[in-house]
């Protein structure tokens, strides 16, 4: 089993004394920076703060000293051993990070949990997943405890404060760990079924790293700014902690808010920074958006699910490419990528497969797809999990290959277009629809603000595409308005048989429409404007 190994002497200056011992490559990663640029900003934390006080500003050396004195408290104060999970629900910050690697030193796997989930669904994961502590933030604290009423005396919970509150224990030893060692357990979103947690090692955490960074040109020059959930692998793993483990530094947001990363781009001058179609869309809608300098990005990363072609085009009118990662919770999970080079020259794709990442388009059968045929993506790569917690055998993961459900074809020029997800497509009279494509063509249509197409069972076509749309405010956009824009720019057979009206889409935490839950709402709405059911949930 492989081994990292920083040598004696390595961090110095601000931490006063040798560090030695043996790590895994991963966490070598990061006691590399705090050696060598010790005195350098690593973390920000801050939601819109004047730029002149850099609140809770940390270097890389502090950060050590931290991630030190957590792993302390997990070995000493908490018993923590390897293979021990533990959990933490709260919003983004520092301290999520400095667990995670105090869980890589310690052979502990960190769960992070969702916390727009009500309490049954995070009591059914903690249980699911055998959670021995979970830490949470002063904002969660009524949660936890009714987590802990739920399971008993199958959890223990802490304020995550205290893991830094006090000194550790210095004497406390590590256990010497492989470097494909499992540190992170992370449960998808649930869009479908009941949420899996897949596993992830550190060298896949690493070796994700490594595709982020060429996904990105990414160097410890870059500063990246950073407001996605850091309990989702997008959030994590795509842009903050490569960031880290190549030594560049990070702005960090609890939540994401238009105004605040709007005013942090202009004070703290990122150059990266990631988004999904949701906040793409409200920093398109906000009031500063024409008139913030955003002259330090030197790139945006879109991920979580298509992009529509016209937020591409309005980031590219302000100078800024727009690039697109595509991946999901299994596979780390940069898989393929359509770098910011190439953004402008590929518009609606999600690139080329990332170094080291293996691609591949599945027809029905398990045969592949030529170039321009649609099929399954499925994915082999160093960063894919290594599996499902509790469930070994699962059909999605097998030979090493990920089925990831989702649709795409491969384009002459390379690229790989995704076109929706295979439990979504519709078949219709015999003709294979792909929502995706209909909903990016509803994203420009006037009046509407989001849409999403579902199929319904019908008699004679055995089923047929049917539009939910919000309107945009102000705005009633009629059914005919929206069928006629249609037709001018998709085939007939994919135009939709209803447009029902809503107030809002289900969506899971990154934003992504929860098509299940839409179609049981849609079953029962009749056609023009609607009212969105009881419990959709609030704009």
């Amino acid at each position: 089993m492989t081994r990292g190994h920083v040598s004696h002497g390595l961090l110095h200056g601000p931490l006063h004394r040798p560090l030695h011992g043996r790590f895994t490559p991963f966490v070598e990663a990061l006691a590399r920076h705090a050696g060598e640029t010790p005195r350098k900003l690593a973390l920000r934390s801050g939601f819109g703060a004047p730029i002149d006080t850099l609140p809770r500003a940390i270097d890389f050396a502090g950060l050590w000293r931290r991630i030190a004195r957590v792993g302390g408290h997990l070995r000493a104060t908490w018993g923590v051993s390897p293979g021990d999970r533990v959990a933490c629900l709260g919003f983004n910050d520092e301290l999520q990070l400095s667990l995670l690697f105090a869980c890589a030193r310690t052979g502990a796997i960190l769960l992070p949990l969702n916390f727009r989930l009500a309490v049954p669904e995070l009591a059914a994961i903690l249980g699911h997943a055998g959670v021995r502590v979970l830490f949470f933030d002063a904002s969660h604290r009524e949660t936890a405890r009714q987590i802990r009423a739920a399971l008993g005396d199958n959890v223990v919970i802490a304020p995550i404060e205290t893991l830094i509150s006090a000194p550790s224990e210095k004497s406390v030893t590590y256990p010497e760990l492989p470097a494909d060692a499992p540190v992170l357990l992370a449960y998808t979103s649930g869009t479908t079924g009941e949420p899996k947690g897949a596993l992830h090692t550190q060298a896949g955490l690493l070796a994700n790293a490594e595709a982020s960074w060429w996904a990105h040109d990414m160097t410890a020059n870059d500063h990246v700014l950073s407001a996605l959930p850091l309990f989702h692998v997008g959030g994590l793993c795509i842009q903050t902690l490569p960031a880290l483990l190549c030594g560049a530094s990070v702005t960090l947001h609890p939540r994401f808010d238009p105004s605040a990363w709007l005013a942090d781009v202009a004070a703290r001058r990122p150059t990266l920074s990631l988004m999904v179609p949701a906040t793409l869309r409200a920093v398109l809608l906000h009031p500063a958006w024409g008139t913030t300098d955003l002259s330090s990005l030197r790139g945006v990363m879109a991920g979580s699910s298509v992009v529509p072609v016209s937020a591409i085009d309005a980031f590219h009118a302000r100078g800024i490419p727009l690039g697109q990662v595509y991946g999901a919770t299994e596979t780390g999970p940069v898989s393929i990528a359509l770098r910011l080079g190439e953004a402008q020259r590929h518009p609606g794709t999600v690139g080329v497969a990332c170094p080291g990442v293996s691609v591949r388009l599945l027809r029905a059968d398990g045969g592949d797809t030529p170039d321009g045929e649609v099929g399954e993506i499925t994915v082999r790569a160093p960063n894919v999990m290594i599996g499902y917690w509790r469930v070994p055998d699962h059909p999605s993961l097998t030979g090493g290959w990920f089925r990831s459900g989702d649709l795409a074809r491969r384009r002459a020029d390379g690229c790989f277009e995704v076109v929706g997800r295979s439990k979504d497509m519709i078949i219709s009279g015999g003709e294979n629809i792909y929502p995706a494509e209909i909903e990016n063509v509803l994203a420009d249509c006037p009046g509407v603000a989001e849409a999403a197409i579902v199929g319904l069972p019908d008699e004679r076509w055995g089923e047929v595409p049917v539009a939910a749309v919000v309107p945009a405010p102000g705005h009633t956009p009629a059914a005919d308005e929206i069928l006629s824009f249609l037709a001018s720019r998709i085939a007939r057979f994919k135009l939709p048989r209803r447009v029902i009206l809503l107030d809002a889409l289900p969506k899971n935490a990154l934003g992504k429409v929860q098509k299940s839950i839409l179609t049981a709402w849609l079953s029962g709405a009749t056609d023009g404007a609607s009212p969105a059911p009881s419990d959709t949930p609030p704009r």
